[in-house]
């Protein structure tokens, strides 16, 4: 037992090998980057080996933090979990809901400001992911997340089937009547969906238009969406996700369907409290 590393240092080791940043860490432990830099270094010196490759503005994990961190990052999620079924939640916690940044524009701010008007008692939390590596159990009691809905350990409920259909500016728009009106125009991708360009020109039968396109990739509908309602290009996006957008058009009706939706999703095995009981069946009921 005198081998093990002090909880600080494994602590430090799972919050930059998630972030892959020793300043987000520091950030997210109320730290500074060095002292999580140094809490690293100990560990390294206690374990024997190299967990992280640094360079000069990034974080790699080497082979054996790679096949560490799911070890220590499960057994922080289930003194999390232990913790909460024991002790419960204090009312002083707020609900915390995490989810990309387009879903809390589009889906969940209106919806939000609804529950506040009517609950404004309840304190809640709103926190951003982009990447699928992003959600997971830990510190959210809520997750909207994007996927055929193949996790294990939660409960879920679908949003409803999805839909894409191309979007683009009042002013762009004007210029499309037709999908073959697209050549020559910016394809905005937004990176990491199962269905995207490719499948909805394929599906208004001008597959061979993507080689006449020119192309702007994104990590998230965010980016796309905001250089869409800038005449930047045409974005490719969930239909759901217009309803509060009036800086934006659909220059076609055709739309396509994906295998993939929003779920919202909660741990199962975490002891619920009552506010975020009561936030997730609102949420529930929204769902036309």
């Amino acid at each position: 037992m005198s081998q093990f590393p002090p909880l600080l240092w494994l602590q430090a080791f799972e919050s930059a090998a998630r972030t892959l940043s020793f300043t987000a860490a520091g950030n997210e432990l109320g730290v500074t980057q060095a002292a999580i830099s140094q809490r690293v270094r100990l560990l390294e010196d206690r374990v024997g080996q190299k967990l992280f490759v640094r360079h000069a503005r990034s974080l790699t994990l080497t082979p054996a933090g790679q096949a560490w961190l799911p070890s220590i990052h499960d057994a922080f999620v289930r003194i999390s979990e232990g913790t909460l079924e024991v002790f419960g939640s204090t009312s002083e916690q707020p609900v915390t809901l995490r989810t990309t940044p387009v879903i809390q524009q589009s889906w969940l701010a209106p919806r939000l400001i609804a529950f506040h008007r009517a609950y404004p008692q309840v304190a809640i939390r709103v926190v951003s992911a982009i990447w699928p590596d992003d959600f997971g159990p830990e510190g959210a009691d809520i997750e909207i997340r994007y996927g055929k809905g193949e996790w294990t350990g939660v409960e879920m409920h679908p949003l409803g089937k999805e839909q894409l259909l191309p979007v683009c500016s009042p002013a762009l728009a004007e210029r499309l009547t037709t999908p073959a009106d697209l050549a020559g125009h910016t394809l905005l991708h937004a990176t990491g969906f199962g269905v995207g360009w490719p499948g909805w020109l394929q599906e208004a039968g001008v597959a061979y238009l993507e080689a006449q396109c020119r192309s702007l990739a994104c990590d998230n509908q965010a980016m796309t969406l905001a250089l869409a309602s800038q005449s930047g290009g045409i974005a490719l996006t969930h239909r759901r996700l217009m309803e509060q957008r009036t800086d934006l058009v659909a220059p076609f009706a055709l739309s396509v369907q994906s295998d993939e939706r929003f779920w919202l999703v909660r741990p199962s095995r975490r002891q619920v409290g009552e506010d975020a009981a009561l936030v997730w069946q609102r949420l529930c009921d929204s769902i036309e």
